[in-house]
């Protein structure tokens, strides 16, 4: 039996992801937790392909609260805030559409919350086992400490502050009542509530087994955008506030242009330069060396030769290039890829 105000509320911002939307709902389906308790909002910026007719197929199939919300295309932040508006739970928690959830992920929250252990939390991303090569490498790539998974929130030990992140979140109701919701930015407006939810003096926890399986690009150039984006939107979180532009944000960037010395310098000064080219490639082989081997796939190790440098260029090229055009021309926001983003 559902409730009419259910205890949790779940958004999912969506925009023409039709075809992700089976794998969320049903993992949603499959949560331990009394499914009376949570109610599931899909929030559509404005989808033209047939997300209303797979959220109606998907009725019939589910005994939780399914909601579905729509609005003129105006980017997953205004999605998101369209869910807010609507949604009864005292405790709101936010997944995306290209992710599934771990069958305890609510339950795992929720028992937290009982507790009052949070203001607001997050937790990892992680791979399911019949994820394509691509998206596993991806995966690792985005997760591991090896790569970024120390700045992300994928270890007790983080080497900066934790940001609950939009596919993985929740918060309380009277907290999202204090601070309101998510701001303009197209790309990293997560990160600025996170920031404003740090600012209020809340307690932010990370959640290391409030796991959700998150299916990213499946495309080599689809993930080089995002990872540009990325490093775009920290140069533009910077401008709103520095405090939300650690040096550890500079390293990718800072990685490229020593690659470029080391690469220039071994034409000149072999003998310096090329074992330290060499010790560089062999670290880089055996990252992906391992990540083959945590995916028990030499699929997965290949793969992985692309996409960490793809995923150290993009960033790092999309950080420089917002980083001139805002810090040293001093012009306004930075947008990086729009048109087709998601195509």
């Amino acid at each position: 039996m559902i409730t009419s105000s259910p205890i949790i509320s779940v958004i999912t911002p969506t925009y023409n992801r039709a075809d992700e939307l089976g794998p969320l709902i049903n993992s949603l389906q499959n949560q331990t937790l009394d499914h009376s308790l949570f109610e599931l909002i899909i929030s559509d910026d404005g989808s033209t392909d047939d997300t209303a007719v797979v959220i109606d197929t998907w009725r019939e199939k589910i005994d939780f609260s399914l909601r579905y919300l729509t609005q003129d295309n105006q980017g997953p932040g205004a999605a998101r805030n369209h869910g807010l508006a609507e949604c009864t739970g005292e405790l709101i928690m936010f997944i995306d559409s290209d992710c599934e959830a771990h069958q305890s992920w609510v339950e795992t929250i929720y028992s937290a919350y009982q507790l009052d252990e949070f203001d607001a939390c997050g937790g990892p991303d992680s791979a399911k086992s019949d994820f394509t090569p691509i998206q596993k490498a991806i995966d690792f790539s985005m997760t591991s400490f090896l790569t970024t998974g120390g700045m992300r929130g994928h270890s007790d030990k983080m080497m900066a502050k934790f940001y609950p992140r939009s596919h993985n979140m929740a918060l309380k109701r009277s907290l999202y009542e204090k601070i309101g919701g998510f701001g303009s930015l197209r790309h990293g407006q997560d990160i600025e509530l996170s920031h404003r939810i740090h600012k209020s003096g809340a307690r932010v926890k990370f959640m290391k087994d409030a796991i959700v399986y998150h299916r990213r690009r499946t495309t080599l150039k689809k993930f080089f955008r995002q990872v540009f984006n990325w490093g775009v939107a920290r140069i533009n979180l910077g401008k709103i506030d520095s405090a939300m532009l650690e040096p550890i944000h500079f390293i990718p960037s800072i990685a490229i242009l020593m690659i470029i010395t080391i690469i220039t310098g071994a034409f000149f000064n072999s003998q310096v330069y090329l074992p330290v080219l060499a010790i560089g490639i062999g670290l880089f082989l055996l990252a992906c060396l391992i990540g083959g081997i945590k995916n028990r796939s030499i699929i997965v190790a290949v793969i992985l030769i692309t996409v960490i440098p793809l995923q150290v260029i993009g960033y790092g090229l999309g950080f420089l290039s917002a980083f001139i055009s805002r810090f040293i021309f001093n012009r306004g926001e930075f947008t990086g890829f729009t048109k087709n983003y998601y195509q």
